[in-house]
């Protein structure tokens, strides 16, 4: 199946931002987590994941180049491929829900990264079905750009622990990267996103 084909098809399967954000609550006050593995953890991280994405959507601030440039934008389609126990997109997909809201012309759907895995093959990284994963498109649905699933400088960090021989367990690992999400303020994905919308 092509790439439009699968776009397409996948976006028959795709939630609202204000869908996503009522499914995660309720997947944390429910005790539950998204995909098909409900492991204590998964659910630990939805849970808290609830949490801090309503404090980065209700804190996060935009650059006024970034703002200007998304209110300028045409009709575009942005697919955000995600899960709601992923630590990452609790810090980056509010920003980008946030964002969206800012120019009626761009329609935001979400997808769960599980429900569509031949979506996801389509945009890898380094063979691995990281998320969160942006895929901005035309009215054509052709790709304008891809962003995801961290920003370059923590995915660098993330490279780094995964490569090393004596690295930390992932549950001790995670608080890093979090401290690196609370001490950037979005800044890095808000500048990540600007280079891309002038060049797309």
């Amino acid at each position: 199946m092509e790439l439009k084909a699968i776009i397409n098809d996948s976006l028959k399967r795709s939630i609202s931002p204000e869908d996503y954000q009522f499914l995660l609550v309720d997947y944390a006050n429910s005790s539950k987590t998204s995909g098909p593995d409900q492991k204590e953890d998964l659910i630990q991280y939805t849970k808290l994941n609830a949490q801090r994405s309503k404090r980065v959507m209700k804190t996060t601030a935009f650059l006024a180049e970034l703002t200007e440039m998304i209110q300028t934008l045409p009709k575009q389609t942005w697919l955000l491929i995600t899960e709601t126990w992923c630590g990452d997109a609790a810090n980056s997909v509010p920003v980008i829900i946030k964002l969206a809201a800012l120019n009626p012309a761009i329609d935001l759907r979400i997808l769960l990264r599980d429900e569509n895995p031949m979506l996801m093959d389509q945009f890898l990284t380094k063979g691995g079905r990281s998320i969160p994963k942006l895929i901005a498109l035309n009215e054509s649905s052709d790709v304008l750009f891809t962003w995801g699933p961290r920003p370059e400088e923590l995915q660098e960090i993330y490279w780094e622990w995964r490569n090393a021989a004596d690295s930390m367990p992932y549950s001790e690992f995670h608080l890093v990267i979090q401290k690196w999400y609370n001490e950037n303020k979005s800044e890095a994905i808000q500048q990540e996103l600007l280079k891309l919308l002038r060049f797309s």
